[in-house]
Order: structure tokens, then sequence, then C-alpha cells
């Protein structure tokens, strides 16, 4: 059984709307017809536990993990809006199943998959979700912090929320005095994991993200979560992405993964990591911009998830994941690269698969395979850890990329990611890394990838980077559209042209700190057009993403 504060967390935490959304009167009913047509976009995937691969330590340690994921629930929903916490008692109250699960789903009141429309309130949702005033805006953010210069380290921080005082000055508050009681009782769990975990390198890393859940520094964890070796449980935890800040990018939201690891599928691609090097001296701009001084070490890992919570369990489910973003970690030992196996395949045999078999010319289907989309999404996250990170600007300022570029930033690393991803690919078939057939199967099944990851929505950043990379590879002719057939295919000739010319463009982007041009390339490519909208009307009995039911979240429910 849970303890403390997150006892109703496995059991649902679905709350009463006041703050950020319209109040109703005690006992109304709303009417939602639309809510179910919304929940029909998941279908829900059985995510078991492979208890015979864990030893008895590991089960215990499990135990202990399960219950400090949990807690990262409870944070993200506080984070997401400031209603949220108030709890579940409104919707509970209703017992519409149907708004319980659209909530559970979305963390919130809000689509996630329909641009954050409203759906269980009528007030829309913040950009800046609750790490800022809901009122605040860029320009506010920006003059305080001209006017108050001392304050911008603590303003721009990942792990500080801002808040308004009565005066209306704004103020930075820490993560771990804004969320203390929560983050204390995931410390101790932590801690007693580590007790009971016999990989001593698992114990090291959950005792120091105990310490860092106190104190807001994260940097020694982070490295000690680089050097985990020899595990069957692999561990993810903490506050990580910035996806939820749609105001600055600034603010990271709390997640968990809690995965069982295959060594031997992830010793395969070990060989990968002799090649991060030469990926690097490799991109498409002039050497001076390129981060050679970045660590190598760049381990992955083929897991399974057992179970997920907050951020990434939030509306799409996540397929990999690229980590630690801290610039200073990745500079000493790069990154590590997770790949949640069972995840990619469901989505791949449930949604992939049968939007290639709508949309995709017949004689290129064929060329939709899983080796293709399993490696696209690997090389997505190594090249995440590729290009400029730490820059200097022209007029000599040192900074981050995702500093400069602000609310732009997510969109232009995730197209990055993507893009940069493809050219790498077809340098590593060059290479020989990967057989020749690799180069069709990739560039179809990319294609057809792009319209998995427009119906999450272009207003969220993986979906608008898709966006910008489909009409880029439209205006230089690689992708092809049938007006009759209304199907599409790509032209095998311009295709690698147009992947080394949006690499170059999003990279300089980067490297040269130019938000102006973020923002000129986001608005020029990041609409969808009216035959992009034709061809995913045709996928309506499709479903658009999965909904995992965690075993191991039902047994810890029943104890």
């Amino acid at each position: 059984m849970i303890r403390g504060v997150t006892v109703f967390l496995a059991v649902g935490f679905f709350i009463a709307f006041t703050a950020g959304c319209e109040e109703h009167k005690e006992g109304e009913t709303m009417e939602m017809p639309q809510i179910r047509e919304r929940l029909a976009a998941y279908v829900p995937i059985d995510i078991g536990v492979p208890w015979d691969l864990l030893p008895d330590s590991e089960k215990a340690a499990l135990d202990k993990l399960y219950n400090a994921a949990a807690i990262m629930d409870e944070l993200f929903l506080t984070q997401v809006s400031v209603g949220n916490a108030e709890l579940r008692r409104e919707v509970e109250k209703r017992g519409d199943l149907d708004q319980i699960r659209f909530f559970r789903i979305n963390f919130g009141p809000w689509d996630r998959l329909e641009a954050d429309e409203p759906v269980l309130c009528g007030d829309p949702k913040p950009d800046g979700a609750n790490f800022y005033p809901s009122d605040i805006s860029v320009e506010e953010f920006e003059a305080w912090l001209k006017e108050h210069p001392g304050d911008r380290e603590a303003f721009e921080s990942n792990f500080t929320v801002v808040r308004r005082a009565d005066d209306g000055a704004l103020r930075a508050v820490p993560y771990s005095q804004e969320y203390n009681h929560l983050l204390k009782e995931a410390a101790c769990y932590l801690e007693e994991a580590a007790e009971l975990t016999e990989n001593g390198t698992l114990a090291d890393f959950l005792r120091l993200r105990a310490k860092a859940f106190l104190s807001d520094d994260y940097f020694e964890s982070d490295m000690a979560w680089m050097d985990v070796a020899d595990n069957i449980l692999d561990v993810t935890i903490g506050p990580y992405e910035v996806y939820e800040d749609n105001l600055l990018n600034y603010k990271a939201a709390f997640e968990a993964f809690l995965c069982v690891r295959d060594p031997e599928e992830s010793r395969k691609l070990d060989g990968l990591k002799g090649y991060l090097v030469k990926m690097e001296k490799n991109l498409p701009i002039e050497d001076r911009h390129k981060n050679l001084e970045r660590g190598t070490e760049s381990p992955i890992s083929v897991v399974d998830l057992i179970f997920s919570a907050g951020d990434t369990k939030a509306g799409v489910q996540t397929i990999a994941f690229n980590l630690p973003n801290d610039e200073r970690v990745r500079e000493v030992k790069g990154s590590k690269k997770v790949m949640l196996r069972n995840i990619c395949r469901a989505k791949f045999d449930g949604i992939l698969r049968p939007i290639a078999g709508e949309l995709v010319v017949a004689d290129q289907r064929g060329y939709v395979t899983f080796d293709a989309y399993f490696n696209h999404i690997l090389l997505h996250e190594f090249s995440h850890g590729l290009g400029p990170g730490r820059i200097v600007l022209e007029d000599g300022t040192e900074t981050t990329v995702n500093k400069v570029l602000k609310e732009s930033y997510s969109a232009i690393e995730e197209a990055k990611a993507d893009v940069v991803g493809q050219y790498n690919l077809y340098y590593l078939i060059n290479e020989g890394f990967f057989p020749e057939k690799l180069s069709k199967e990739t560039a179809v099944t990319y294609l057809a990838g792009f319209f998995r990851s427009v119906r999450f929505g272009i207003e969220a950043a993986h979906g608008r980077a898709n966006m910008i990379a489909f009409n880029y590879f439209k205006e230089k002719g690689a992708y092809i559209h049938d007006t009759a057939s209304g199907l599409w295919s790509v032209d095998f000739e311009a295709i690698g042209g147009a992947v080394r010319e949006l690499s170059h463009t999003l990279l300089m982007i980067q490297a040269l700190g130019d938000y102006e041009g973020a923002k000129q390339l986001i608005e020029r490519y990041g609409e969808m057009g009216d035959d992009v909208k034709e061809s995913l009307a045709r996928l309506e009995s499709i479903p658009v993403d999965i909904e995992p039911r965690f075993a191991l979240e039902k047994e810890y429910t029943l104890k």
C-alpha cells in the first residue's frame, strides 16, 4: 500500500476544478457528448512485468521505486495547473467513468491531442502551466529581468517556479521549497530502494537523486545516472523535459520511467558509440560550430517499460529518450539513450503499419519496417546529443541554445533530432554499419511516421517539428502527393539532399542562437496544409496513440 499523500495515486488522482477552470455546482452533471469520441483516439495496451527476470533484491527495490514514481504523478499534476492539485472530488462525484479516464490520460481538463482544447472546464490552459503566474507574459518576464538582473539565474533555472507577491513583485521559488513535502517523501523511497538493490551503481544514483530532490542540484545525480551499469532495473526519475512550459521552455517537469533492461540487445547497439565523434564531425556545418568537446560515453539501453509517471505519461506516450539535458553533464559524459522497445513495438504494429496501408502508395508500403522505425528513433535520440549546446553569441555572450531560442527551442530541437537523425542514418548506411536496404526503408517509414506524429497535434513540439520537416521535404520534391488517389510516396533521389539541407538550416539556427530565424522557420513550414488534413481524415478508424495499462500499478493498488 502506498503511504501518506500518495495513497490515492494508483487508484486515480482526478480532481475538482477550481482555480484555472470554471467552477461547477455540487451535483451538476456536465454534458460531454464528445468525450467518448476523444477517448477513442487511445487504444488500451496491457503492460506486464517480467518477474522471472528480477532477482528478489530487485523485486524489493521495485516496491519502493514504484512508490517514488507514483509521487511524480502528483508533482506533475500540480505543475500542469494551479487547480489540478485540489483533488479529484468533483470528477469522482459525477461518477462519469469517461470523464475520469479523460482527466487521467490528459493530467487535467484540456485535450492534449487537440492543442489543449478545454473539455472539462471553460478556461484555456496558460502557456506557462503552473510554473508562472497565469497572467504573466514573456514581455513582463523579460522586463523584470532587465530591471532586476540579479534574478536572472534563478528565474531561468529549470528547477524554480515564478510566483507573484501581493504587491505584484515576482520571485523565484526553488522546487525543493514549492514541492517540499512530496519531494521529501519521494526521497525517502529512493533511499529505501538504494538499501535493497544489489546494484551498487544504481544505489549510488538513487541516493544522490534523493539528495537532489531536496537541494535542487541535480548535477551529481545526473552524472551518477550516466554511470549506472550491469543493471536489470532501469530507473529514470526527476524533473527533466521542458515541453510543458510553453511560455519560455525553461521549467522542467517531473516524470519517471521504471523499466527492465535487456543487456544483450543493449550490447548489440554498443557499436554505435564508436561513431559518435564521427557523426559530430560529419555534421553539415562548419567545424567551428561543431561540439567536439562534448563527452562521448553515450550508453544505450534497450528496455521494456513496466511503469511510467508524470510528464511522460500525459497524453502521447514516450517511445525513447535521451538524457540528461544538462549541458555540463553532456560535456563530460555525453548522454544516455533509452529505447522503450515494447512501447515502440505496440505503436508500430497497432498504429504506424495501418497508417502506411492507408496513405502510402502500394509499391512502397513494403519499405515500412519495424527495423527502420526503431533505428530512426534511435538516431533521433543520438542526434539530440549532437550539434551546438553551449554557444557564444555575436556580442560575446556565453549562453546555451535552449535559453536563447526560448519558446521556439523545443520545436527546433525536435526537428533537429528528427532530421539530423535521418542524416546520420544515411551516413551509417554509407559507412556499412547498417545494410543498404535500410536506405529506402527509413525514407518511407519516416514519411508514414510523419502522419502518425502530427495526429498528436502540431501545437506540441514534436508535432510542429514533424510539420516543419514534412513541408520542407514536400517543397523540395522529396515527398509526392498523388491527388487522384490521395496517396503519398518518396522520391528516393531527392530525399537525401533535402535531409542534408534542412539539417544544415536547423543546426545553424542553433549555432548562431538565431531566435528570429527559428520563429521564421516555424512560421513558414510549421502549419498544416489541406492535403495533410485530407490525408488525416482517412485515418479516423486508426487509434492516435496507446494508453498503457500497467500490471504493476494494478498489483500495488490491490495491496
